[in-house]
């Protein structure tokens, strides 16, 4: 019987060893972090409540959908329907992978509203629960949009037949065309949600403090991490004991920057910058969340009305540094230049108030919060993939890492790994294979045919609907976005009416007087200036990664006549004509955006505050 017993013993004690060895390696397993930054959740399969109406039947799954026009997507620098089913395949994405912690830097919802609110909030529960993922989220301009709760809706739902349907959340705020458009539907679910409805509905995904949590603190508890306690944590979280008093006239605001310690080492410093400057008229009815401009600026406005931020953020990286914790800091907006530091140029060539130059952080946003210990912070706001490298006077180095957005070319989310020797690899995760991103595409068949049926002005190019993955989606969503607004509003008509008339051989001959030695110049023939101009976009919404979809040969075209024109900078090829003149700004911009700090794939050294590019 003891011979029997002892092969069993000795099976058990080997299963027993391998038990533990397999413990062990998935413990020391590096911490690995999905950065989701403007997912604009809108549920397009949510129920309004407060009204009979349910949407548009979709015939692929016989479903109703609540979903806004294509027309109004390819005008707008986000998708408003197909992401809901790219922030699920992201999702699933960060299971595969094994990583636990999920934050989401701002504008995770469309604008705020209750549906999509509520939408979101399911999606986030269940994969909690499901997968053990821990959520981490800030708030974005457009969660909420102002502080407080504001009636609203939209124009642009798409009704049966592909006709618009206007949804409002009271009476009297739309008037339809009724030759056009269907008559309004009435919802409190179409509102815009202020912070303490939202925070809420969302309070566990890191607003509040959990039980479970290491350690939880915002800028207003007065406790530190020797006294620590849950129930008393739990007591400063509620959002009247988080205000601060914004100038000009000492209004008070929510506040709900927070941090969390999920786990033990592992600090993530959630930065609420959103700041909404009050009207003259506030002083009246502070509560009126129309007295309140958008906080679409970020940090700008942080340095003059919400300065409290800065001396927390010191006092919190101070304390990590001698208790040796490693702090993420996340928020919606940038602290460092986004355009590959091309911003003189964009004005130069485009005018102040273009291509969002009026959300560039000053460079004093960089220098003071570098100095105040941040070393690598993640932003979201401009749906684009960038790095920003700032060092100050006093030998600090802040990188800011630009999320891609999943509702907009390129779709992408970043993924930070924190490695043992305590560098940070940073990568960026692209979402091409999206189950079900074409669900919707019959009902947009109908608006099209509707819309041609009409007799419309403008109907928008159905080529989008042949897409054959979310990636190339996006990508023409990017192009139906360049034709009906950007080449409109940004560019000054005698450089637009020439480049957009040239062709790829103009063009270089236009740059280097017609010198061809050593060049075909008739592979040149294959593009136009169109060409260049939408991969001018390209690139600046997806950095090097549109090297990809622009291909190596036309990028070796590109480089040839962006260094052509450079390097003739100056010489009479460029100083004669307002057109020779913007050309080279238009060279110099593309030459940043193709030269840009490493934004696909690299590591940062915190210690060192060098950011090195990892070949793939």
């Amino acid at each position: 019987m003891a011979r029997i017993l002892q092969p069993v013993f000795l099976i058990f004690l080997t299963l027993l060893a391998m038990a533990c060895s397999q413990a062990n390696d998935s413990g020391n397993q590096p911490t690995q972090i999905a950065f989701m930054a403007d997912v604009h959740f809108h549920d397009v399969y949510g129920e309004f409540q407060g009204t009979s109406y349910k949407g548009v039947l979709n015939p692929v799954n016989g479903k109703y959908a609540t979903i806004r026009t294509m027309e109004a997507q390819l005008s707008s620098t986000r998708l408003f329907n197909e992401n809901y089913f790219a922030f699920l395949a992201a999702l699933n994405d960060v299971v595969e992978k094994g990583v636990k912690y999920v934050a989401l830097p701002g504008d995770f919802s469309d604008d705020g509203q209750p549906v999509n609110i509520r939408g979101l909030k399911k999606i986030l529960d269940r994969y909690s629960k499901e997968h053990g993922i821990t959520f981490i989220a800030t708030t974005g301009n457009h969660d909420p949009v102002r502080p407080f709760t504001l009636p609203a809706g939209k124009k642009d739902f798409l009704g049966e037949g592909g006709k618009p349907q206007p949804i409002m959340s009271a009476e009297g705020l739309y008037n339809p065309d009724l030759k056009r458009e269907h008559p309004v539907v009435v919802t409190p679910d179409i509102c815009k949600l202020g912070y303490a409805e939202i925070i809420q509905q969302l309070g566990n995904y890191g607003f509040f403090p959990k039980k479970e949590d290491i350690y939880w603190e915002t800028p207003f508890t007065n406790y530190g991490i020797e006294d620590y306690d849950f129930n008393e944590a739990l007591k400063q979280s509620s959002l009247g004991k988080r205000n601060y008093p914004i100038p000009p006239y000492g209004t008070q605001m929510p506040d709900v920057s927070y941090l969390v310690e999920p786990q033990k080492g592992l600090w993530f410093l959630a930065i609420d910058a959103n700041v909404y400057i009050p009207k003259a008229q506030v002083r009246g009815s502070p509560g009126n969340p129309s007295n309140y401009g958008s906080a679409s600026i970020g940090y700008n406005n942080v340095l003059t009305h919400k300065k409290h931020l800065i001396k927390w953020v010191k006092k919190v990286t101070q304390q990590a540094d001698s208790l040796g914790k490693t702090v993420i800091a996340f928020s919606h907006y940038p602290m460092v230049e986004f355009n590959d530091d091309a911003s003189p140029h964009i004005r130069q060539l485009l005018g102040e108030g273009k291509m969002q130059l009026h959300r560039v952080p000053e460079e004093s946003v960089a220098q003071i919060f570098a100095d105040a210990g941040i070393k690598l912070h993640f932003g979201g706001h401009l749906h684009i993939n960038d790095t920003g490298i700032r060092k100050t006077q006093k030998g600090n180095t802040l990188v800011n890492v630009q999320i891609p957005s999943l509702a907009a070319y390129i779709p992408a989310y970043k993924l930070l790994t924190i490695k043992e020797d305590g560098t940070m690899e940073v990568e960026t995760i692209i979402i091409d294979a999206v189950p079900g991103f074409n669900e919707l595409f019959p009902l947009y068949q109908q608006e099209h045919d509707c819309l041609k049926n009409s007799g419309a002005k403008k109907v928008w190019d159905k080529s989008i609907l042949a897409a054959k993955n979310y990636k190339e989606y996006t990508s023409w969503h990017l192009k139906g976005l360049v034709n009906s607004r950007f080449l409109e509003n940004d560019w000054p008509e005698d450089f637009k009416s020439f480049i957009l008339n040239a062709s790829g051989k103009d063009l270089l001959m236009f740059a280097n007087g017609g010198n061809f030695s050593g060049i075909d110049a008739n592979e040149f023939e294959q593009w136009t200036g169109y060409d260049m101009i939408f991969d001018f976009y390209r690139l600046r919404s997806a950095d090097k990664l549109a090297f990809i979809d622009i291909g190596k040969k036309r990028v070796k075209q590109y480089q040839l006549i962006v260094e052509s024109i450079m390097n003739a900078e100056g010489g009479s090829t460029i100083k004669s004509g307002q057109v020779k003149k913007d050309f080279a700004e238009f060279a110099a911009i593309f030459h940043h955006f193709m030269n840009g700090a490493p934004a696909n794939h690299f590591v940062v050294d915190l210690k060192a505050g060098i950011v090195e590019e990892v070949a793939d």
